[in-house]
């Protein structure tokens, strides 16, 4: 693909977009290319601007409210959504497990305390499966037709994956013990495969009533603050196999990836690459420029830029360290992304550094 030259005239502000932190809109610029076509090139390896996918002005997330899992866990975002009444009410996943809404949180959780389960043999007797082919999922593409109707990267995010599944049946205490309970592993990675059996039917369901997805970002969260749940060995060896198989038919549909896994999980990168995922977003307690450094030519990364003080630090330093990220990160042999957390930070992406940022990440991709 040939990437545009920088025209100054990109640089137009021909829209702006909600912060839904509050403060100053987002500017949409006068882009050489559809903003779906720059996401797509960025997961191609053909990046055209520094950009957030997920939650930048480029994408459009997507939860179908057709998935009991999206209910549940209050971020159901599609054609039916009602800021008034959406995503405050939890209620019961495809496996019939409660899940309590949260006000203080914006999101539900298991109440924990009294487990489904409390051995992973129990869940071969215990666990009922759900019958996906039940789902409306032709009212629900009809109902989508105009929401998934955009120029932007449809994202489309999937909750619950292995371990925060586990989790759900068990707590996270009786989970992370049978992830490492001889008496246990067998259970465990036979719930898995399973599962993923069922992800991949979903997934299928997923690409055939909503056609225009592009990106499948799954969850599962594998580390605390200050490390990783579990070993990388253990990971290694429980998950990254049934993980393979939904990241390969996800690659076989000709879509692209994402995992979202919060907390520290350096140790856990070389698994997540073997998992086959495209992309990966560390949270902000990762070194995302050494993560970058030693893995970017393997897996598309979120990096966070340089924090400053925005009370000293005037509207020329701020381009400056706008330029100095691009110039660092913006390599058109080894491409990355715009850490998602960084939207939530508006004492970095400021107007001055979101238009200096975009106007020097065009100017070194199109090197």
């Amino acid at each position: 693909m040939s990437i545009p030259k920088f025209d100054p005239s990109e640089l137009e502000v021909v829209g702006e977009e909600l912060n839904i932190l509050g403060g100053d809109p987002i500017p949409v610029y006068n882009f050489p290319v559809s903003k779906k076509e720059a996401g797509l090139a960025l997961y191609r390896k053909e990046p055209i601007w520094h950009l957030i996918p997920g939650i930048g002005v480029e994408s459009l997330t997507f939860m179908p409210k057709v998935n009991p899992d999206n209910i549940a866990r209050a971020f159901v975002m599609d054609g039916t959504f009602n800021p008034e009444t959406s995503n405050k009410s939890g209620g019961l996943d495809m496996f019939g497990i409660d899940w309590e809404y949260v006000p203080e949180a914006m999101g539900s959780m298991v109440r924990p305390g009294k487990p489904f389960i409390e051995d992973a043999n129990e869940i071969k007797d215990k666990v009922v499966w759900p019958d996906i082919d039940a789902w409306d999922w032709e009212g629900s593409a009809k109902i989508n037709e105009a929401y998934l109707n955009t120029d932007k990267l449809v994202y489309c995010m999937f909750f619950n994956g292995w371990y925060e599944r586990l989790i759900s049946f068990m707590d996270f205490e009786g989970a992370v013990v049978a992830m490492i309970d001889d008496d246990q592993q067998d259970a465990v990675k036979a719930f898995f495969d399973q599962l993923s059996d069922l992800y991949c039917r979903i997934l299928e369901k997923y690409f055939t009533y909503y056609p225009q997805i592009d990106i499948m970002c799954m969850h599962d969260d594998w580390g605390a603050q200050k490390d990783t749940f579990f070993s990388p060995d253990t990971a290694e060896e429980m998950i990254v196999p049934y993980m393979k198989r939904c990241t390969d038919f996800i690659r076989s549909k000709g879509k692209f990836s994402d995992l979202h896994s919060c907390g520290q999980n350096f140790k856990q990168v070389p698994n997540i690459i073997k998992a086959g995922w495209d992309s990966w977003c560390p949270q902000a307690m990762n070194d995302t420029e050494k993560i970058y450094e030693l893995y970017g030519d393997q897996l598309l990364i979120g990096v966070l830029p340089e924090k400053y003080d925005i009370k000293t630090t005037s509207e020329a330093e701020q381009r400056a360290y706008a330029k100095a990220h691009a110039e660092k990160f913006c390599n058109p042999e080894k491409p990355c992304s715009l850490s998602s957390y960084a939207f939530f930070d508006n004492d970095i992406l400021t107007k001055a550094y979101r238009e200096e940022l975009y106007k020097q990440s065009r100017i070194q991709y199109a090197k």
